[in-house]
């Protein structure tokens, strides 16, 4: 295996990763709605039908990330995701370890900070838009 062929298929499994990862969370929501999001956003004098777009993020995004296709504008639009992710429900935590010693938020910085590599390195040759797009 080249080294080209390397990096596509590191990119491959990057992308698997995070949004494969992340589609977890978004089929929750499907099947079980929302939970408290729209609270979180009025709360902060947002409207609360925003939360809907969790499903855009979480689920859209992730399968658009893993396919390959838009991959770029795919984990751009995960990434503001896991920044009002961690604006409504993490924001305390950002200073925090947890009990096991680790960063308070580091799943939701690996999501995000794995999101914001896909948008920089796009998908790769293995994938569906075989990277040939801007977006992809």
């Amino acid at each position: 295996m080249n080294r080209a062929q390397q990096d596509d298929v590191g990119k491959l499994l990057v992308r698997w990763t995070v949004g494969g990862m992340m589609l977890f969370h978004g089929l929750h929501k499907v099947f079980h709605g929302v939970g408290k999001i729209p609270v979180w956003l009025a709360e902060r004098g947002l409207p609360g039908w925003f939360a809907y777009g969790v499903y855009v993020g979480e689920v859209v995004a992730p399968l658009l990330i893993c396919a390959g296709l838009r991959s770029r504008a795919a984990a751009l639009v995960l990434a503001f995701n896991m920044l009002v992710a961690i604006w409504l429900v993490h924001g305390q935590d950002v200073l925090r370890r947890s009990v096991s010693g680790g960063w308070a938020i580091e799943l939701q910085m690996f999501y995000l900070l794995g999101a914001l590599a896909v948008a920089l390195f796009g998908s790769g040759r293995y994938s569906l838009s075989r990277g040939r797009g801007r977006w992809d």
